[in-house]
Formats: structure tokens, sequence, C-alpha cells
């Protein structure tokens, strides 16, 4: 029973992490304090609630699925395999945020190209059209996945522990900033500072405007933490600076700082 229990505490942490990493900002922009940051919106159609509950039960699932495929990994032989180490001197200590960051320019690589294949019209109809149902998306929608593009999604955490050595912590970094990140992209509302535009990481670094785009328009801006591989192989939305300029004006206008 016990050997049962341990591959379920994954997936609770997982389901956990959600909950608190999507709720908190779903209540502060959708329910608490939404007059005030409505400059911030980026589309101006609302998501109704029964888009947020089949958003919230395909995201339970998915957080099920990317929690099991950890417990496969850690509580089975197939550790041994991985590059995970736990005595924290057997990397410099600056190791841990380098392999962070480097797990997150593996993962967008990852995700850009398994997105890509998602939107294969076949693929899209059966699989992907579950995402995009939230042409709207807000913060539930993060991890509102069909069941088996759940799982080529979790597939990057084994992936990941194969490919660069890292201590658990780094690990935990990885995965809080991915859904962190993951849920500023679905936020639905705007809120980078707003001397990002002129800064070179405007020039790689994806926003919530970039994703909220793809939902809308269902083509374009496939990458996940950064604009790169958008760039390279030319799949950007032609419209993005200037959607992300507009929005800008919006929210840093005299009339909407006075609201």
């Amino acid at each position: 029973m016990e050997d049962w229990i341990q591959y379920l505490i994954p997936a609770c942490k997982q389901l956990g992490r959600y909950f608190i990493f999507a709720g908190i900002p779903f209540l502060i922009f959708y329910r608490l304090f939404t007059k005030d940051l409505l400059h911030h919106k980026i589309q101006s159609k609302w998501a109704k609630s029964k888009d947020f509950r089949r958003e919230i039960g395909h995201s339970v699932q998915t957080s099920f699925v990317i929690g099991t495929v950890v417990a496969l990994v850690v509580f089975t032989p197939f550790k041994e395999y991985t590059s995970v180490y736990m005595v924290k001197d057997a990397y410099p200590l600056w190791w841990i945020p380098i392999s962070t960051v480097l797990a997150l320019f593996l993962h967008d690589s990852y995700f850009y190209w398994m997105h890509r294949m998602m939107h294969h019209p076949k693929l899209y109809k059966r699989i992907h059209l579950i995402h995009h149902k939230s042409v709207n998306p807000s913060p539930w929608t993060s991890y509102s996945f069909h069941f088996f593009e759940a799982i080529t999604e979790a597939l990057i955490a084994p992936i990941i522990m194969l490919l660069i050595p890292m201590h658990p912590i780094a690990l935990i970094m990885f995965g809080i900033s991915s859904l962190f990140i993951n849920v500023y992209g679905h936020l639905g509302f705007e809120i980078s500072p707003r001397w990002f535009r002129k800064s070179i990481f405007f020039e790689f670094v994806n926003t919530s405007v970039h994703h909220n785009l793809h939902h809308e328009k269902f083509k374009g801006n496939y990458g996940l933490y950064f604009r790169i591989w958008d760039r390279i192989m030319g799949t950007e939305h032609p419209d993005y600076v200037k959607e992300y300029d507009r929005i800008q004006a919006q929210r840093f206008s005299k009339s909407a700082i006075n609201v």
C-alpha cells in the first residue's frame, strides 16, 4: 500500500502547485481586482464559467499524468540512468541555476517542435483541439490538454533528467519556473514592465500577448518561453509586435493610469 502512495505524491504535489499558481492569478485578475486591471486585458471578450470548469477538469488530469511520469522516473530503476545527482558538491553551486536555465531552453525547443506537430490537421482535430477550445485563455488553461497531449508534455521530464545533470533543487526550480511562465502566457492580461519593450529581452523572451495571439489566431507563435524558434523558422505571427505595442499603449495611457 505504501508503494502505491509514494507514486501518488508527485501527482498530488503537481495538482497543488497548479491550483496555487493558476488559482491566485485567477482570483486577482478575474474576480477581485478585475475593474482596476481591465486596461491590462489582451482580448476584449471574456471566457465563460463553463470554459473555466472544462479547463480545470482537463488540468487535473494533466497534473496526474505529469506526476505519474515523474514518479515512474524517480521511484523505478530508470532513475539510475538519469543525470540527477543528490550530493551538492558533485557540481559547483553555480551549476544549479545554470542547469535550470539550460532545462528551460531544452524544454522550449522540445515544446516548439512538439507543438507544431500537434497542429498537424489530424492531430489537431483529435488531440490539440482540447487546448484550443480556450480561444480566450485564462490561468486555468495552463494544463488544459487532451490525455495524449498531456503525456507528450510530461515526457520532457525524463528527457531533461537524462541529458542535464541536475540537483533536486534545480528540478524544483525548473518545475516552478515552467508553471509560472505557463500561467503568465495564458493569463489573458499583459503585465510585463514598461521598460521591457526597449530591452534586449523583448527580442527573445515571450510575453502573455505572444501566446494569447496563438490562441486567438490558432497559428504561429508556437514557442513556450522564447521567441527564438519562431523567429528562426518564420512562424512568429506578423502582428505580434504591433499587438504588443497596442496593449502597452492601452496599459500606460493617461486615462488607464487614472482609472
